[in-house]
């Protein structure tokens, strides 16, 4: 693995641990590049899918600290090439509100796979397999 393929991996696991804190605002957008745009492919909670901009994907973010008391990631595998990083993870989110059958407190529990493309350590595209475990 060369050093520019090594800092992709990096910033990717430090945008995740991000997320996790609950780092939201300029502190979100620092892992992004201006023109960036998440791909999120159809899955239960986003049954037809969608494409965000970077506002977009950082109003999600505040609205996800709603409706999250916690979040993690588990990386299970991670892949880096050139500009682009792949990771499979298995994440897990304590609720703060009902949602479906679930109660405020139930834990959700989904398995991701996750490609990243970046320009210069900065995401410019995230797509999402997002696959949910029953509830």
């Amino acid at each position: 693995m060369n050093n520019a393929e090594a800092v992709n991996l990096a910033n990717v696991r430090a945008y995740l641990k991000a997320l996790e804190t609950g780092e939201v605002g300029d502190a979100l957008a620092r892992f992004f590049t201006s023109d960036a745009r998440q791909v999120e492919l159809p899955n239960r909670l986003n049954p037809g899918g969608g494409v965000s901009d970077l506002s977009t994907l950082l109003q999600r973010a505040e609205q996800g600290q709603k409706l999250l008391r916690s979040q993690r990631y588990e990386i299970r595998s991670e892949v880096a090439q050139a500009h682009q990083v792949a990771m499979e993870a298995t994440w897990s989110g304590m609720l703060a509100v009902p949602l479906g059958s679930l109660a405020a407190g139930a834990t959700m529990t989904a398995h991701f796979a996750m490609f990243f493309e970046l320009d210069e350590g900065l995401i410019r595209e995230q797509r999402n397999y997002d696959c949910f475990e029953p509830w």
